[in-house]
């Protein structure tokens, strides 16, 4: 048994024993999968059609605490209930757990039964109906980096977090012998989450001492999010199992590599690439170059969303092939958008701006606003840069949380496809990990500072 099940397959699989549990899970704000444990016969009776779960789920923060200031739901609203839907098509095998299948599910009003606006699920939703109205789907993928480390999170979270010792002692891009000693941990991520019917494809070493990188085959804007979180949530249960942490953290030290999520994307009309023009000398249509300087323009606006904690901005740094300008180039990893497939069907734009812990529904979804804004304004694309792209001020991204905040709340365009409900409602998110920050006295404070001040 593996990969996707109907709910007539899981009912024979409980019947006789294969599976006993089912995950019933939403995706909250920070990419997160939460919600309950089912006995299967009780899913199987009704819960397939409904559980709830409270409202705080989509208005808190990493430490599950319950932030003032959201108009969704609050101490005064008396933090209710929502529904949680689930989406049959989603239902899996998990192999890496025994007996034990999960569903995502969607998250509607326990009144009305519509879905929540801000609901990371739904706001991705929404953009691909926009896009379907236009006579189009997206197809994407998403690169994921991590890194793994010695010890496990119980012993690391003992320790303070302090000493971190990667999972290797040196850089391990594309090495095959290093990685080969971290196949413990690798095989049974590539094998079990092949197993739950997501494509994977390949992992490696990537740029940097303890880093990974796992790729997924793409797929339409819903099915590589989904994929995208399943995956996650899967690296770290995995590395758990076999002792060890994994982090999606942007960047875990000042002097190492940070750790980014590309998004690859291209919009395709009766199974075929819209993207692609064999007469154009990058082979980019028409429709590729309005969308693609929607990107560009509206970067700073979604930059948000791709950088969503004060930590993600300590990642973009010159010469660490994380970029430091919305700009686009062909085959130039020093850009923050850059063209791949040039001159082929396979023509696509890569965001190289997210960083590995953005939550992909959230990226994918501003994204595709942005791009649709592109094509409904008819943008120009300017003309692409060459050599390396971080000698330049201009086009700056955003070059901190508090930046990305003011231009998510000034966002036009964000707040017309997502409405002013939702952007408000992010922006009291970042607002929130700004406060929080600021009450914080730092390591690097007290060490700077506690004799020498």
């Amino acid at each position: 048994m593996s990969g996707l099940l109907s709910l007539e397959e899981l009912s024979v699989c409980t019947e006789n024993g294969e599976i006993d549990t089912v995950l019933a899970c939403l995706v909250d704000m920070q990419g997160r999968l939460m919600g309950k444990r089912f006995h299967a016969v009780h899913f199987l009776d009704s819960a397939w059609e409904e559980t709830h779960c409270c409202n705080y789920l989509l208005a808190t923060d990493l430490e599950m605490a319950t932030p003032d200031g959201y108009v969704a739901t609050s101490w005064e609203s008396g933090y209710g209930d929502y529904v949680m839907k689930p989406d049959l098509e989603t239902l899996r095998v998990v192999p890496w757990l025994p007996g034990t299948v999960m569903v995502l599910c969607d998250v509607l009003d326990h009144h009305t039964h519509q879905p929540i606006p801000h609901s990371p699920r739904a706001m991705l939703k929404r953009q691909v109906e926009r896009l379907s109205a236009l006579g189009y789907s997206a197809m994407m993928a998403t690169e994921l980096e991590f890194f793994l480390f010695q010890k496990s999170f119980g012993e690391i979270q003992k320790e303070k977090f302090r000493d971190l010792e990667p999972i290797s002692g040196y850089n391990e891009d594309y090495h095959i012998l290093q990685t080969t000693k971290e196949e413990h941990v690798m095989r049974p991520v590539r094998n079990h989450l092949y197993a739950a019917g997501i494509p994977v494809e390949n992992s490696k070493g990537e740029a940097e001492a303890g880093q990974e990188e796992l790729n997924i085959r793409y797929a339409d804007a819903l099915d590589t999010a989904d994929h995208h979180s399943i995956a996650k949530h899967a690296i770290k249960e995995i590395a758990w199992q076999q002792g060890h942490a994994a982090s999606f953290l942007a960047k875990w030290h000042h002097s190492r590599v940070g750790s980014s999520s590309h998004v690859h994307q291209s919009l395709w009309k009766d199974g075929k690439s819209a993207f692609f023009d064999e007469e154009d000398k990058l082979g980019m249509s028409l429709l590729m170059k309005h969308y693609m300087a929607g990107l560009l323009k509206y970067a700073p606006d979604y930059t948000y969303f791709l950088a969503p904690y004060i930590n993600s901005y300590k990642r973009f740094q010159k010469g660490t092939f994380a970029p430091t300008r919305t700009i686009w180039s062909v085959d130039n990893r020093t850009a923050g958008f850059r063209l791949c497939g040039a001159g082929s069907k396979a023509v696509r734009v890569e965001c190289r701006v997210g960083g590995s812990d953005l939550n992909p529904y959230l990226a994918m979804a501003a994204q595709l606003a942005a791009g649709i804004a592109g094509i409904e304004e008819k943008l120009e694309l300017s003309e692409p840069m060459t050599g390396d792209v971080y000698q330049g001020e201009s086009n700056s991204i955003p070059q901190t949380l508090r930046d990305a905040r003011e231009t998510l709340h000034a966002s036009v365009l964000l707040r017309s496809a997502f409405g002013d409900d939702v952007v408000d409602h992010y922006v009291r998110a970042a607002e929130w990990e700004i406060e929080d920050f600021d009450r914080v006295v730092t390591d690097y404070e007290i060490a700077r500072g506690f004799e020498r001040a």
